[in-house]
């Protein structure tokens, strides 16, 4: 039975302009992380992390905090069916 399980995010606060994107991407690629990040026109950035349920869970945690200047207000979690994502992309 596979633990890898599908995460999509919608993280608000100061998130944008603070490097958000490339850090989550770095975080995600040291956690095998596959899926991609993307900021969103309301200013929140939006996420979707699949891997294993416990990187997955480290993955959300450091989502909590970001890079040291996002100020990080909530974050919606909404499970997904897994997908065939093959890396972790930064989407412009």
């Amino acid at each position: 039975m596979s633990t890898e399980q599908r995460l999509d995010l919608i993280i608000t606060g100061r998130v944008q302009g603070v490097g958000f994107r490339y850090s989550a991407k770095n975080k995600a690629d040291s956690l095998g992380i596959n899926g991609h990040v993307r900021n969103q026109s309301d200013g929140s950035v939006f996420v979707t992390a699949q891997g294993e349920k416990a990187a997955i869970n480290i993955f959300v945690q450091w989502c909590h905090q970001g890079p040291t200047a996002a100020i990080v207000h909530a974050i919606e979690k909404v499970p997904r069916t897994p997908d065939n994502f093959i890396k972790f992309d930064i989407i412009f």
